[in-house]
């Protein structure tokens, strides 16, 4: 064994040494194969542990008896037989031998407590495997090593001793009672029950002893420390003091471990309470802690009795000591101020825990048990935390405050839920109690006065929006909650209006209520009735009327006094700030106290709001300036539009920054037009598009106006045009800029009403030439620069807004624009493109008619180019489907829109019958059965337009082509209604599908129109033709025709698609 002995300590020896790395792989898998092979070499590696010099020292170094403590415990963790006899002895002499050496008569391994802390997991470990049955005297044995020896010169117990039980017993707790290490495991059937048999040993034989040890060395330590804070100079060492609070510490921690899983009656008696009520107001942290815990696992404590748990609560009297605790910290929070002790604020965390548990629970008494007398006391008790807890959710800290929170949450849902049940208002206290609440959270609602919201995480932001909601109670009492939010916000704006100096906080807070008034009143009108007593106005009439001679709401009254304050003008721009999220969140007010507009808007355009010198302020307030103008359109005087396009044209020039990519594989070009700034800028565009709109009872004006927002741009553009053309993709700016030039021509036109369709008399049109202008110039852009995706992207987005605006005016650039969007593109463009031609056609109806003509031959070629690429990926699959889907969208718009005959004019028609063939593929295609019924949508469109019988009007190639196309009723017969009886058939047309049996009655629709555009041709097609053809009995051949002829949609569909599942289970 010795030579065994010298090869491990060797092999230790080189895995901790870094210069032999040449053997260290090697003496790793060495000491691996030790470990693994444990049920051999424990006999080795004990000896390797406990083996002592002639001195009394240990023979070998610390890492080599960690290493064998680890073999150790791979021997003994998993090992659920009992041991031989000697083996057993062997393994026990050797431990008791070691604990009297080391830590009855020796220093307990003070150079090295990591060996310690394992050697208390390794004999825990030992007991497990041994207690039941072969050392049930453990614990007798260990507490004869606690008592001092005649050797000893230390008074009481033996400190070292005392610390290895505690840290047993802890261990113990962990492994045989604490759920979290338990479910942490792989559940093994065998641990499961051994630990249950240790469990019930411990509480039969030795709990009661365990827990007079623990608290006898408890109560001796609390003495010994009393002792020697009052007279210091008792200490037998330096030391003695620290030691003292350490074996305390661990004593509390050891008891809160075993209080969950042993009697109740042990661990709570007329000693342990108020000797735990002084451990929690002691003045080490540590103990404080450790008790706090102590005391939440006693309280949370499971008993079978709901009587017993509130006599349980009673003899602790928790709620008086956790009431004086807390007023005492919260003395010292403020007496403290600005200086933060994270020690003692974790304290005032373990309070408010503690608090919570105790109201828990006295809540489940409250709300579960029948005994009316066990519920009153409970509701007492739990009546008097209340305050408490509302203290503990006003602290300052975030960890402290949310520590009650699921009280809370229980008290409050428990007012909810006796609110449904009965009408009666609520009595005085739980009204008191609210009101409380209520001040508290109003307090809470408050930006720390040092804090800067602009330079706050967003998380924090997140969570504090969420706190700063009342919904809580404005569920159980909503006249509450509105009354004490209007008194505040009322007397904040009120105060700063007469001069009384405020917080900025405090101002912030007052605007914030205003701002949620909205949605906290519940009872509030929409529209304008939420601001104003009016009586009911039609729609058509409200323009015409004076509001100004109504009374204002409570919620209109705030806000008149909050434009009236000035209050934008505080000094900290978090308070103008929330003043704008404000007013344009609430425009409707404005509509019926006009007077407030103008002051409003001289505010939001100063250095108040869009001038201010804070970027990112500014970039909030260009959306909320453009909302607020967007929704007051109609109420701003139309003769300070330039007036307020002048203020903002310092803002409009266009900047251009190239970031610094993040990653190599980052395209610059990508990241710099995504730029936030721009995009916020953007928004002003559009405002000025707006204004600009509203000037259209003098066009000479508008135009000039357009022309002068519009002109810069655009020279702006064709120097930048001009620079892209000659330096190429070298420098980036210039093509930047276009881009941005573009987006914000684009946006200027969306501020413009849409083209009208069809246009009403004495309309007076906008200034189409210069939209013309605009379309031209970027289409030349994009001639030249298509290659760049950027650039695509910003046409498309403009030239929609801009067709919008002028309609027929500009359609005429639709097909360059689609040979220079296609020329390069990406699948995902040719969605988007598609989508973009569908809105045009929503929007210019009849108007598209000729673009589409030349449009949809080469895009139809485009699509079926693409279709027929090979998939390579789920990336290709994904852009396959999407593409498909827009295309059969865009081909249903045509239809829908009766711009069907593009796809029989001279230009297109050649290419009419492959169109037809593509969307019966289509149609049978069940792997895709969404672009499957879109396809059979189309098809019943077709049938519908050009199905008709020989007697009808012959179609054309005009713009209603319809009527009947020559052929077309040999591709209904000989095509369409065989594919609408193949398809059900095909053997991957699964009926459990939900989206196939969308599919299915988009067939039953198309045989329905099939027949009711061809008459009583198609009745005698299928009686006598095809069903007998496909072997259809003739009786249900005659049944399922006048089925067919007879239903309506709704039961016919049901009728086809029983009809079909019916054949397919009977075949």
């Amino acid at each position: 064994m010795e030579q065994q002995i010298d090869q491990v300590v060797q092999a230790i020896n080189i895995a901790f040494d870094q210069s032999q790395i040449s053997l260290h792989q090697q003496a790793l898998a060495y000491l691996s194969t030790v470990q693994q092979n444990s049920n051999e070499t424990w006999r080795l590696v004990l000896k390797l542990f406990v083996d002592q010099n002639a001195d009394g020292t240990r023979k070998y170094p610390a890492q080599v008896r960690f290493f064998a403590l680890r073999v150790l415990d791979e021997f003994l963790d998993n090992r659920f037989e009992r041991f031989d006899d000697e083996s057993f002895q062997t393994l026990q002499q050797a431990l008791i031998a070691y604990i009297q050496s080391e830590y009855v008569l020796g220093p307990a391994e003070a150079d090295a407590t990591f060996i310690r802390n394992k050697f208390s997991h390794t004999l825990t470990l030992f007991f497990l495997c041994t207690y039941n049955e072969q050392w049930p005297t453990f614990f007798s044995d260990l507490f004869t090593l606690i008592q001092p020896t005649e050797q000893s010169s230390q008074k009481g117990f033996n400190r070292h001793v005392s610390l290895l039980f505690f840290h047993i017993v802890l261990e113990i707790s962990g492994e045989v009672a604490d759920q979290i290490i338990k479910s942490a495991r792989t559940f093994s059937a065998a641990r499961h029950a051994r630990d249950g048999r240790v469990r019930d040993g411990v509480r039969e034989r030795d709990a009661s002893r365990i827990n007079e040890a623990v608290l006898t060395i408890v109560a001796e330590g609390a003495e010994r420390m009393a002792e020697l804070r009052k007279d210091p100079t008792a200490a037998s060492d330096p030391k003695e003091l620290d030691n003292v609070v350490e074996v305390v510490d661990w004593g509390v921690r050891t008891f809160g471990s075993y209080v969950g899983w042993i009697d109740i009656n042990l661990t709570v008696t007329p000693t342990t309470v108020p000797l735990l009520f002084n451990l929690l107001a002691d003045s080490s942290l540590p103990i404080r802690l450790a008790t706090s815990v102590a005391l939440l696992r006693i309280v949370s404590k499971g008993l079978k009795e709901p009587s017993d748990k509130l006599q349980l609560l009673k003899v602790l009297s928790l709620g008086q000591v956790l009431e004086a605790l807390e007023a005492k910290t919260r003395q010292q929070q403020q007496e403290r101020g600005d200086d933060t002790d994270e020690g003692e604020e974790s304290y005032r965390e373990a309070l408010g825990k503690l608090l919570n548990v105790l109201g828990q629970e006295l809540a489940k008494l409250v709300d579960d048990f029948p005994n009316e007398e066990v519920r009153a006391e409970a509701s007492t008790y739990l009546l008097h935390i209340q305050p408490v807890m509302l203290h503990f959710l006003a602290d300052d800290y975030d960890d402290t405050c949310s520590t009650v929170f699921p009280l809370l949450q229980t008290i409050l849902s428990a007012y909810k839920r006796a609110r449904k049940i009965s009408t009666e208002p609520l009595d005085q206290s739980k009204r008191a109690f609210l009101i409380s609440l209520l001040e508290v959270i109003l307090v809470k609602m408050k930006w720390d006065a040092d804090s800067d919201p602009d330079d706050a995480d967003e998380d924090d932001i997140a969570e504090f929006e969420k706190m700063r909601k009342a919904n809580s109670i404005l569920s159980i009492d909503q006249d509450l909650v509105t009354d004490a939010v209007r008194t505040l916000a009322s007397n904040t704006i009120s105060a700063y209006r007469s001069g009384v100096s405020i917080k900025w906080n405090d101002a912030e807070l007052g605007v914030y209520l205003v701002y949620i008034f909205g949605e906290i009143n519940k009872t509030g009108g929409k529209g304008r009735a939420a601001f104003c007593q009016a009586p009911a106005v039609d729609k058509d009439k409200r323009k015409a009327t004076d509001y100004s001679e109504y009374p204002l709401t409570p919620h209109g009254e705030m806000l008149a006094a909050l434009v009236q304050s000035g209050i934008a003008s505080f000094s900290n721009r978090s308070v103008a700030l929330q003043v704008f999220e404000t007013v344009s969140r609430y425009t409707d007010f404005f509509k019926v106290r006009k007077e407030c507009i103008i002051p409003t808007l001289e505010a939001i355009v100063d250095v108040r709001g869009l001038h201010n010198d804070n970027s990112q302020y500014r970039s909030r307030l260009f959306y909320l300036f453009h909302r607020f103008i967007k929704e007051l359109r109609n109420e701003i005087p139309v003769d300070i539009a330039p007036t307020i396009i002048d203020s903002m044209r310092d803002l409009l020039p266009i900047v251009v920054e190239i970031p610094e990519p993040e990653e190599p594989e980052q395209d610059v070009l990508t990241e710099a037009v995504k730029n936030s700034t721009f995009e916020s800028q953007l928004f002003l565009f559009e405002t000025a598009g707006i204004l600009c709109s509203l000037m259209f009872k003098n066009p000479s004006q508008q135009s000039t106006v357009l022309l002068s927002l519009v002109k810069p741009l655009m020279d702006d553009l064709s120097v930048n045009f001009q620079a892209v053309r000659a330096n190429g993709t070298s420098d980036l700016v210039p093509i930047v800029k276009v881009h941005h030039i573009i987006m914000a021509l684009g946006n200027i036109a969306k501020g413009f009403p849409d083209y009208p369709n069809p246009l009403p008399q004495n309309y007076i049109l906008p200034p189409l030439e210069v939209f013309a202008e605009m379309a031209q110039a970027i289409l030349v852009c994009l001639e030249a620069m298509n290659v760049f995706k950027p650039i695509r992207d910003a046409t498309r987005y403009a030239f929609a807004r801009i067709l919008a605006t002028a309609g027929p005016t500009v359609t005429h650039s639709i097909p360059p624009l689609m040979s220079n969007l296609l020329a390069h593109f990406e699948p995902s463009e040719l969605v988007d493109f598609m989508n973009f031609i569908g809105l045009l056609i929503h929007k210019l109806q009849k108007d598209m008619f000729d673009v589409l003509d030349q449009l949809i031959g080469p895009l139809s070629t485009h699509i079926t180019t693409l279709l027929s690429q090979p998939i390579s990926g789920t990336d290709d699959q994904r852009a396959h489907i999407e593409t498909k889907k827009a295309y059969l969208a865009l081909l249903n718009n045509i239809m829908a829109s009766r711009l069907q005959g593009i796809f029989i004019s001279d230009r297109n028609s050649a290419s009419f019958e492959n169109l037809i063939q593509t969307m019966q593929q289509l149609a049978e295609d069940v792997l895709d059965p969404a672009c499957e019924k879109v396809a059979l949508t189309f098809l019943s469109r077709c049938v519908t337009v050009w199905g008709h019988p020989a007697g009808a009007p012959t179609a054309t190639n005009g713009q209603d082509a319809g009527g009947s196309l020559p052929g077309f009723e040999r591709f209904i017969y000989e095509r369409l209604i065989p594919t609408a009886f193949r398809v059900p058939s095909l053997p991957n047309f699964n009926f459990k599908d939900g989206q196939l049996v969308v599919v299915l009655h988009e067939i039953a629709n198309l045989l329905q129109t099939i027949c009711k555009i061809r008459g009583t041709e198609a009745y005698t097609f299928f009686i006598n033709v095809f069903l007998p053809s496909q072997n259809w009995p003739p009786d249900m051949a005659a049944d399922f025709t006048t089925k067919l002829r007879d239903l309506d949609g709704k039961n016919f569909r049901k009728y086809f698609t029983d009809l079909i599942r019916s054949s397919r289970a009977s075949s």
